[in-house]
C-alpha cells in the first residue's frame, strides 16, 4: 500500500457497469447481487466500468473545476417524498475517471437511476453539454436528520474504489473503511477492488435505518455486500458480504480500516508546525476473545512497519482517535478531536487469523498511512466463497471500549544515556474509574515485558495529581538492532488487571 490522499482517493477508483439482468419485481436482495457476483468470479476478471473521457481526468480537469460540480439538493432522492432518507449522488471526473451504476429498489422493483446534468450546478464550467449522457455516476452520499428534524446531514459516503466513511452526530469526517484490503504493502503491489454498482432500497416513513447493496469486483475476488446505515449519536453500519475468488491473493483483508498518523505526542521526529498533533486516529484497539483489551499507539515510523496480533475469532477492532481535548490539536479548521473512531465487532466467528497493522512513513497530514484488517487464516481457494459478517461503529468516545482504565498518552525520549545504560525511556499515563479510586500510597502494580533479550530498568508508578490517572515510566536497553515488543498494564496488588495491555515496538 502506498499512502492515499485524502484529495485522491479517487486514485483507487470506483464506478461501474453490471451485464446481469435485472430480478423480478420485489425480490430484490443481497442473494441476486451475490449472484451477479458468483458469476462473474468464474469468469476471467475484465474491467466492467466505463471510463470518462480524457479530458474529465486528472492533469485535463482540474481539482477546482471538479469540485466547483455540485449536486442540486433540491434534486436528492426521495425529498419530495418527506423520507426520512435523502441520497445525493457525486459526478464523475478528475481522479473519478470510472463511473458506477446506481439504482433504486421498491416494492415495484428495480429502478436504475439514468445520469443527468439536470441533477447538478455546474458554477463556473461551460462544458456540461459535452458530458456523455450515459456516463454515470462516481458514487454515492446518504442524508439523514441526524442533529434536528429540519437539516438532513450527510452521515456516509461511499466514493473511491471500495472505500466509504461515515460519522456520529456530533463528529466531522474522518477516517474510512473499505470493502476489502489486497495485497497490502506487498512487493507485488496492491490490488485495490472496486464497487461497480449500487442498489438502494427506498426506506419506509418513519424508518430509522437505510439499506444499500453494492457489487464489488476486482481481479482476485468479486463480491456482494449488504449495508445497513442506522444514523445517531453511535452510527452503525451493519456489514453483510460474501466473496467469491478467482485467485488466492498473498493477503486478504477483511473489514478494512483506513487513517492518517503525521505526528503527536510520542514521535521523536519533529516537523514544522504550530500544532502539538496531527492525526485522524492515534491507536489500534483490540479486543481478544479472551476477554483481553490491547491498546496500540499509532506513530508515523521511518520505514514502513507491519504488526500482526495473533487471535482466535476477534470480538472487535479499531481504529480510534482517543485524545479529544482540543488543546491536544489546536486546528480550528479540521477539529482533529471531532474525528470519528471506527469500531469492528464481528457478528459471527472468523476462526483463526490475525489483525494486521501497516504504517508507512509520510511527510505530510494529507497521506492516509494507516491501514489495519482482519486476515483469515483460511482464505477462500479459487473457485470457493467466503461469507462473514460484522457491525461498523463510527463514535466519539465510549466509555465500554474497554470497559476498564485505559492507556491515555504515551511519550518516550533517550532517557538515561551513557556507558552503564545507554537508555530508551517511555512514559505512559493511564486513567480510568478503577484507578482513580486509589489512594498515591497504594499504588498499582505494573506488569511490563520486553521480547529478544532487551534489559528493563527504572520502573516507577505514581499518582499523577493534575489528572487523577497513574503514571507509569519504565527505560530499556535493547541487547541488539532487533524490535522490542513492549506490553505493559497495571494491576490490584493483589493481582487483579486494573488497565487494558499497553503495546509497543521499540525500532532502532
Amino acid at each position: 500500500m502506498t499512502p492515499v490522499s485524502h484529495a485522491a482517493l479517487g486514485l483507487v477508483l470506483c464506478a461501474a457497469a453490471l451485464l446481469a439482468a435485472v430480478p423480478r419485481a420485489g425480490a430484490f436482495g443481497l442473494d441476486d447481487v451475490a449472484r451477479t457476483a458468483e458469476q462473474m468470479a468464474r469468469e476471467p476478471w475484465r474491467d466492467r466500468q466505463r471510463q470518462v473521457p480524457e479530458w474529465m481526468r486528472s492533469g485535463r480537469m482540474t481539482y477546482d473545476q471538479w469540485r466547483d460540480i455540485r449536486f442540486r439538493p433540491e434534486r436528492a432522492l426521495w425529498r419530495d417524498e418527506k423520507l426520512p432518507f435523502q441520497v445525493q449522488l457525486f459526478h464523475p471526473g478528475l481522479f473519478f475517471d470510472r463511473s458506477v451504476r446506481v439504482s433504486v429498489v421498491d416494492a415495484t422493483g428495480v429502478h436504475p437511476l439514468e445520469y443527468s446534468t439536470r441533477y447538478f450546478d455546474f458554477g463556473k464550467n461551460t462544458f456540461a453539454e459535452r458530458i456523455p449522457r450515459d456516463i454515470g455516476w462516481a458514487g454515492v452520499r446518504i442524508h439523514y436528520p441526524i442533529k434536528g428534524p429540519e437539516y438532513f446531514d450527510e452521515v456516509i459516503v461511499f466514493l473511491g474504489a471500495s472505500y466509504f466513511r461515515a460519522l456520529g452526530r456530533d463528529l466531522v469526517y474522518g477516517l474510512s473503511a473499505r470493502g476489502l484490503a489486497i495485497d497490502t504493502v506487498e512487493p507485488s503491489g496492491e490490488e485495490f477492488p472496486r464497487f461497480i454498482e449500487f442498489w438502494l432500497e427506498k426506506p419506509a416513513p418513519g424508518a430509522a435505518s437505510l439499506v444499500l447493496y453494492a457489487l464489488l469486483d476486482g481481479p482476485s475476488l468479486s463480491g456482494a455486500y449488504r449495508f445497513l446505515v442506522t444514523p445517531g449519536l453511535q452510527t452503525t453500519v451493519d456489514v453483510e458480504a460474501r466473496l467469491f475468488a478467482r485467485r488466492v491473493p498473498k493477503v486478504l483483508g477483511l473489514a478494512p480500516l483506513t487513517s492518517m498518523f503525521f505526528f503527536g505526542e510520542n514521535t521523536t521526529r519533529s516537523f514544522d508546525d504550530f500544532r502539538p498533533e496531527v492525526h485522524d486516529s492515534d491507536g489500534l484497539l483490540l479486543h481478544f476473545d479472551s476477554g483481553e483489551w490491547l491498546w496500540r499507539p499509532l506513530d508515523n515510523p521511518t520505514r514502513i512497519d507491519v504488526a500482526s496480533f495473533r487471535m482466535r475469532n476477534p470480538r472487535g477492532f479499531g481504529l480510534v482517535q482517543r485524545d479529544r481535548d482540543f488543546a491536544s490539536h489546536q486546528d480550528l479548521e479540521t477539529r482533529a478531536e471531532l474525528r470519528p473512531s471506527a469500531w469492528v465487532e464481528p457478528r459471527d466467528d472468523w476462526g483463526d487469523g490475525v489483525i494486521r497493522l501497516v504504517t508507512i512513513p509520510t511527510a505530510s497530514e494529507m497521506d492516509d498511512n494507516v491501514v489495519s484488517f482482519w486476515v483469515p487464516d483460511a482464505p477462500p481457494k479459487p473457485g470457493g466463497s467466503l461469507i462473514y459478517a460484522y457491525r461498523l461503529s463510527w463514535y466519539g468516545d465510549d466509555p465500554g471500549r474497554p470497559p476498564g482504565a485505559r492507556a491515555v498518552a504515551t511519550r518516550r525520549d533517550r532517557g538515561a544515556v551513557g556507558a552503564a545504560h545507554d537508555g530508551y525511556r517511555y512514559v505512559v499515563d493511564f486513567d480510568g474509574a478503577a484507578l482513580d479510586a486509589l489512594p498515591a500510597e497504594s499504588p498499582p502494580r505494573a506488569v511490563v515485558s520486553a521480547s529478544n533479550g532487551a534489559t528493563l530498568f527504572d520502573e516507577h508508578v505514581y499518582k499523577n495529581p493534575i489528572t487523577g490517572g497513574w503514571r507509569l515510566t519504565f527505560q530499556i536497553k535493547p541487547k541488539d538492532d532487533r524490535p522490542v515488543e513492549l506490553r505493559a498494564y497495571l494491576a490490584r496488588p493483589g493481582g487483579d488487571v486494573l488497565t487494558e495491555t499497553w503495546s509497543y515496538v521499540w525500532l532502532r
